[in-house]
């Protein structure tokens, strides 16, 4: 099927009908009322913005979460935006379905209503970057810098988002590190169409950074400090934000990431299908057959996860199993890989180890030579001899990686994220064998297919 036809096939299953246009529609419309009455009511000069994908209409079909920002005078003390704008916020919100507090720079409300996911953000009423005071002011400005360049190419986000989504690089968080849903869209402006960025894989990498702003002519010293400061951070591009100079918006995407990006962008350019957009289900098979198939053995550590969203408990996890990495380098035994994560309430620590046992050789004090107990001692060992009286003997003792495991957690010897560290110390430790709702994660790490870029 050549590429127009698959992207032709892909188009109406990711635009959103003209029903689900009216439902968004009008359930922003009546957002904005509640809103506008809600702060009327409180007495405050704040304007209502949405901001986000269903703003500039680049959302996905079936994929309606509302961010509706709630900007303060520039002039409002950081600590009342965070007061007042929490209590307006949740003051809207009870008019609404359900909500709960959230928390990043400064606590925001996550509600529902009409079965669609609201987030009420308290922020400043920015005019340019030069006013930007807390992370998430920029949002408001995104918005109007791809009103005014998309120019109709909405399609071509979509099917960018859909296809990154697909390939699994899509989301900036830290524990996804891929492309963000801004990101996609600024590539989309800079290249043309969802075709012009797979096109431009290898281009946008070896040219390093994309200024669609025109900062580097405009701000030279600051933008020049952002592209240093992100160079030395080795990140795989360096995209100055068109709204802030200041800022890389692919700051977050790894080089893994990217990595699935470049390959599968080649590989739909040669061959185009639907997989990419929509694969079909992960593959799954038996861990004990990947087991068997390497001569390796798996160390998988269990217990309970502590009560922290994915973006920090991720990669307090990942800091963990490098540390039982480096830990068990240096007992003696090869980690050919780790892999973490959680399942409902436990989570989960892989390594993959060259070995069971390791052999280590000791040295035997023995008795005196001329003692009967010395005697003994002579005929049991092989590799014996006398320093002074005493006899001495070689001994090789067989340690298990379990057992080497344990030792260095009693003696704090691992170097663990802090929130999970008390946890894993009470893991269930099991050597070759994982309990079965981990049985199919414990394939995909062993076979590589959790990240195989040819599959």
């Amino acid at each position: 099927m050549d590429v127009e036809a698959v992207l032709q096939k892909i188009l109406p299953r990711i635009r959103p009908t003209d029903e689900e246009r009216a439902f968004v529609e009008g359930l922003m419309r009546e957002l904005e009322t509640i809103a506008e009455e809600t702060i009327e009511s409180l007495g405050l000069d704040v304007k209502p913005y949405f901001v986000g994908s269903l703003a500039k209409d680049t959302y996905l079909a079936g994929d309606h979460d509302v961010d509706l920002f709630l900007a303060f005078p520039l002039d409002t003390p950081l600590e009342e935006l965070r007061e007042k704008g929490l209590e307006l916020g949740k003051t809207i919100a009870e008019r609404l379905d359900s909500y709960e507090i959230a928390y990043a720079e400064h606590p925001y409300v996550r509600a529902r209503y009409r079965g669609v996911k609201v987030d009420l953000v308290p922020c400043y009423d920015v005019e340019s970057w030069r006013d930007v005071k807390t992370a998430v002011d920029r949002s408001i400005l995104h918005n109007r810098w791809v009103f005014e360049n998309l120019r109709g190419r909405n399609d071509e986000v979509r099917l960018l988002k859909r296809f990154l989504k697909g390939i699994n690089a899509y989301g900036s968080e830290i524990y996804i590190r891929g492309f963000s849903g801004y990101l996609a869209e600024i590539l989309t402006i800079r290249y043309g169409s969802f075709l012009g960025v797979l096109e431009n894989a290898d281009f946008m990498l070896r040219q390093k950074i994309i200024d669609p702003g025109n900062w580097l002519k405009r701000e030279h010293e600051v933008a020049m400090k952002t592209v240093r400061r992100e160079a030395e951070a080795d990140r795989p591009l360096i995209v100055i934000d068109p709204v802030d100079p200041r800022r890389n918006v692919a700051a977050n995407l790894g080089w893994e990431r990217y990595g699935v990006f470049y390959f599968r962008a080649a590989q739909f350019l040669e061959g185009p299908s639907e997989g990419f957009f929509f694969p079909r289900g992960q593959k799954s098979g038996s861990y004990l057959a990947e087991l068997r198939r390497k001569g390796t053995h798996l160390v998988t550590l269990v217990f309970q996860a502590p009560g922290l969203v994915e973006d920090i408990l991720l990669p307090q996890l990942e800091r963990s199993a490098r540390g039982f990495e480096k830990a068990l380098t240096r007992e003696g035994f090869k980690v050919l890989g780790w892999n973490v994560g959680h399942e409902g309430s436990k989570a989960f620590i892989m390594l993959e180890v060259d070995r069971r046992e390791r052999e280590r050789m000791m040295i035997k004090p023995g008795p005196e030579f001329f003692t009967e107990r010395g005697r003994d001692f002579y005929r049991k060992n092989d590799r014996v001899w006398i320093i002074g009286k005493r006899l001495f003997a070689e001994k090789v003792v067989r340690e298990g990686v379990v057992e080497v495991i344990l030792e260095l957690l009693e003696k704090n010897q691992v170097a663990m994220g802090k929130s999970v560290r008390e946890n894993i110390r009470d893991a269930g430790i099991m050597l070759d064998y994982v309990p079965k709702e981990l049985e199919n994660e414990a394939y995909l790490f062993l076979s590589r297919e959790k990240w195989n870029l040819k599959g």
